[in-house]
């Protein structure tokens, strides 16, 4: 299916870029989110009409984002106890929604479809998280993981040496 995209998404293209994707990921996605429209003649010129229109709400969400990305990073001290085994594994793994959780009660709201996890995180220690506040803006933390609040405090002091 030809599409639209209304804005950047992730390893298809930018806003305003005509892409070829799936179907299904068109219909279950991108058009139920208002990241796309589907490609008609209709759609192009209604495009071509609001593009300046998109261009500035999306600056201005940018704009929004990079300064919570910018909070986020100063303010936020993440730390997650866990208990785990003798060689530091983690029973279980922690999740986008575990993180999600630590962050919004530091008082940033973040859904756990922001958080992107390259691998899943199941030994103890520190582990950087990546945060997609936008499109276009994606912030990195540090995730501290231990046994107890000592050992986490050990972990920060180490991170910053």
């Amino acid at each position: 299916m030809e599409i639209i995209l209304l804005e950047k998404v992730r390893n298809f293209g930018l806003m305003g870029d005509l892409v070829k994707v799936k179907s299904g990921f068109a219909r279950n996605f991108l058009l139920p989110k208002k990241k796309a429209l589907r490609a008609t003649k209709e759609n192009l010129l209604y495009f071509e009409k609001q593009k300046k229109l998109y261009k500035e709400n999306n600056l201005k969400l940018k704009e929004e984002a990079k300064v919570l990305s910018e909070k986020i990073q100063k303010e936020t001290k993440l730390i997650l106890i866990r208990h785990a085994g003798k060689n530091e594994q983690l029973y279980g793994s922690v999740t986008a929604r575990d993180i999600s959780e630590i962050i919004t009660s530091n008082g940033f709201p973040i859904h756990r479809t922001q958080i992107i996890l390259e691998k899943s995180i199941k030994t103890i220690g520190t582990h950087d998280i990546i945060i997609s506040l936008h499109p276009e803006i994606e912030t990195n933390i540090k995730l501290h993981i231990a046994k107890s609040e000592e050992e986490a405090e050990l972990l920060i002091s180490k991170t910053k040496e």
